[in-house]
């Protein structure tokens, strides 16, 4: 059973966010919202994962529905522009992996944690082209390696570094976004490409790119969910219901790994066999933020902090809406 959160009495306004049951996400924002429910709610998504699923099926439609309120999805290349979506207010809630809420949060943004998705590791990957010489971590020395500049796959750039013994400023990052990484990629322009899934699964299966490194023994990669700080306090009975419908999507999801593949090539466009890789490596059931999950997050910001990528030290419990 998941940890409920707890309410301190010297914040009575903070909301409490999740609390498990037999069925995963049971009882949620305790305190009733301040606003009036919004006519729609705007999800930012990417291109693959347990919110792609959600769209597919519309069960959040139907469970809105009698409320009369609407869902507006916007798709995202990567975390970073989605969340510099919420903090600008054109969406409200969306997902996106460990580093890029600490970017956020570093530049000023309002938002909050609301739970994460378990530990994926093998979904992002260090890839060399098939052709490659390069065999192991420390053959990455003085290399051009391309990543989405403070998105989920930066911390594993710089965990992999420091298990070889390389220092960041060694090698020479090419901060891309997923398409035009994958093009450079193809050219021959950079020597390595640090990528997630469904992209990862993608160099694997159509360019036969080889996994330098995956993220097993290194990071986490858990994908955790946020929403505008405004939208968490104001509108707390929606939190919880968005919540509850994602876990309810997590264990059909278990359960149906076929119906999975489905909608995802669907929603997509990508190949089945692409589909089907990505998705044999994902991991389902949300659960609320924890303390060891803060303290995680906690370690990649200073590690961000000391290698100067973001500008000042952050306080990852400064983006949570109770107390652990």
């Amino acid at each position: 059973m998941h940890p409920d959160f707890t309410l301190r009495p010297a914040r009575r306004r903070a909301l409490g966010l999740l609390a498990a049951g037999a069925t995963g996400i049971a009882a949620g924002l305790h305190l009733p919202a301040i606003a009036q429910a919004p006519k729609e709610i705007r999800i930012g998504y990417q291109k693959y994962g347990t919110l792609t699923l959600l769209k597919g099926r519309g069960t959040l439609e139907a469970r809105l529905a009698p409320q009369k309120i609407a869902v507006k999805w916007t798709e995202f290349p990567a975390g970073p522009v989605l969340l510099e979506g919420l903090n600008v207010g054109s969406i409200d809630f969306g997902t996106v992996g460990e580093a890029p809420p600490i970017f956020a949060q570093a530049a000023g943004a309002r938002l909050v944690y609301v739970g994460h998705e378990p530990a994926s590791p093998g979904s992002e990957a260090i890839v060399v082209p098939k052709t490659s010489t390069l065999r192991t971590l420390a053959d990455l020395r003085g290399k051009k390696i391309a990543l989405n500049k403070g998105s989920n796959v930066h911390f594993l750039l710089v965990r992999a570094l420091e298990k070889a013994g390389i220092p960041y400023s060694a090698i020479q990052p090419i901060y891309l976004p997923p398409a035009d990484a994958r093009a450079a990629f193809e050219r021959g322009s950079v020597d390595a490409w640090v990528i997630w899934d469904p992209f990862l699964a993608a160099a694997e299966q159509q360019l036969g790119a080889r996994v330098l490194a995956d993220g097993r023994n290194l990071v986490s990669n858990h994908q955790f969910y946020l929403a505008a700080r405004s939208f968490a306090e104001q509108h707390a009975n929606l939190n919880r219901i968005l919540l509850e419908e994602i876990a309810k999507v997590d264990e059909w999801g278990k359960a149906n790994p076929g119906e999975v593949s489905t909608i995802l090539t669907a929603q997509t466009g990508l190949p089945k066999n692409v589909v089907d890789l990505a998705a044999s490596r994902y991991a389902y059931g949300v659960k609320p933020m924890s303390l060891e999950v803060v303290r995680e997050q906690q370690r990649i910001a200073d590690a961000f902090h000391a290698l100067k990528l973001i500008p000042k030290p952050i306080v990852v419990k400064d983006a949570l809406v109770s107390s652990l």
